[in-house]
């Protein structure tokens, strides 16, 4: 229709690209175009659109202006189903290949990546998967930014513009050393372990989670030690360090280093953790991502 914007998916790849590597040099050798293609394409897209996408810095590479941020992420999606359709095209009978990229919080991994990634490959083979482990802030990031279509994440202060899809909920449980008064106990009460040392999982919001359920039981939190990794903490608790809340459990009791742990339920009534999966709100999801939505809901609900 007359007055419409005219550019070409190529022009979109090129403008993409040197945002993202913030430099039209490194975008063309990416590409394997000249600099000048990248330069015209986003000339072209900036008077197609009326509107300033990067700022041109001298020596300082390119920057994304207001609109020009709010443009890649939504063209990021529209790339990908540029690229699913294209697949299908040329899918040799296969309706799901191509790519499709998830995050994971980085205590989650190792208890639920494993089986996902297993049941979701022997149901899709032609489908790649790339991880994107981080902490809470990092993943959200990643969603917003359009890196990651879905993220498997607890519900603790998400982005507004977010969408979450409760998957499970995982409780709180009090992690002992195994030589500890109370190992042998059926649970134990936050108020039977006051004045002890606790070793705590520092990890943005999931710290602020962990200290809160202490305070509810009017325990203050004596903290000994503070760690981003869950092992370390495992293992600072098996020597004797302090106790420890968590909230995920392995399969075994043993640390890393041959200490030994004891996990026993927190009979405090504590909130449990939502396990969710969650993706941009409004942003329609390719069919590779919805697929791997439907294999989440089968293994952790079921």
């Amino acid at each position: 229709m007359p007055g419409e914007p005219q550019f070409t998916i190529v022009q979109l790849r090129y403008f993409a690209a040197a945002a993202e590597l913030g430099s039209m040099t490194a975008a063309a050798k990416r590409l394997v175009v000249s600099q000048s293609a990248i330069s015209t394409a986003v000339a072209h897209l900036e008077r197609e659109l009326g509107v300033q996408l990067l700022i041109r810095r001298h020596a300082q590479g390119l920057a994304l202006t207001h609109a020009g941020e709010r443009f890649l992420q939504e063209l990021r999606g529209f790339l990908a189903h540029a690229g699913e359709l294209a697949d299908v095209a040329r899918g040799l009978g296969e309706s799901m290949v191509g790519e499709v990229s998830v995050g994971c919080f980085q205590t989650l991994g190792p208890f639920y990546l494993p089986r996902l990634l297993a049941e979701f490959g022997r149901q899709y083979p032609s489908v790649r998967v790339s991880v994107r482990e981080g902490e809470l802030v990092e993943l959200q990031q990643a969603l917003l930014s359009g890196a990651c279509e879905l993220a498997l994440l607890y519900d603790l202060d998400l982005d507004e513009n977010l969408d979450t899809e409760l998957l499970t909920v995982v409780p709180p449980y009090v992690l002992l050393p195994a030589d500890h008064r109370l190992s042998g106990a059926d649970g134990v009460r936050l108020a039977d372990l006051a004045g002890e040392p606790m070793v705590l999982l520092d990890l943005p919001h999931s710290r602020e989670y962990f200290q809160a359920l202490v305070l509810r039981t009017q325990v203050e939190p004596l903290i000994r030690y503070r760690t981003s990794n869950y092992e370390t903490v495992r293992a600072l608790v098996a020597a004797g360090h302090g106790y420890a809340i968590l909230n995920q459990r392995p399969a075994a009791d043993t640390t890393y280093d041959g200490g030994r742990v004891v996990t026993l339920p927190l009979l405090d009534e504590s909130p449990p953790l939502p396990l969710v999966l969650a993706r941009v709100r409004g942003v329609r999801l390719t069919a590779r991502a919805r697929e791997f939505a439907a294999c989440c809901r089968a293994l952790l609900r079921g």
